[in-house]
């Protein structure tokens, strides 16, 4: 499986999203995506009840520990490798979490815009 170059929405090295919890498509702590991730996996957020509300409401339960796969569960204030596509969605319900854009994989451009992504950074001076 062969991963996409690891940068962020700068064209710069891509920075660690989480390693606790582990996170990414790789479970490497990066939003590093590859042909094979067709969630998309990259954007970089940090976690809120109003998103993890709606990822519930979608299907997606990102709570409940699933101790087989080394999952603990999420909770407000932690961070983790979205799909762009349900991040993207989420904004459109007017709940998307903030982002972190150093660690956010280049290739979430191909479904947000910049301009949006911009509004929701954590990591702007």
């Amino acid at each position: 499986m062969e991963q996409a170059p690891s940068l962020n929405v700068f064209g710069e090295p891509l920075s660690v999203c989480s390693h606790q919890p582990k996170t990414g498509y790789f479970r490497d702590g990066c939003c590093n995506t590859s042909d094979q991730d067709v969630g998309i996996h990259t954007v970089c957020a940090v976690m809120t009840e109003a998103f993890l509300a709606f990822s519930l409401e979608q299907g997606n339960d990102l709570v409940t520990p699933v101790p087989e796969h080394g999952f603990s569960g999420l909770r407000p204030g932690d961070h983790w490798c979205l799909c762009a596509g349900r991040w993207w969605e989420a904004y459109q319900h007017n709940c998307a979490p903030k982002v972190i854009l150093g660690s956010t994989h280049i290739n979430t451009l191909d479904i947000v815009p910049i301009d949006i992504l911009r509004q929701y950074a954590l990591d702007l001076n």
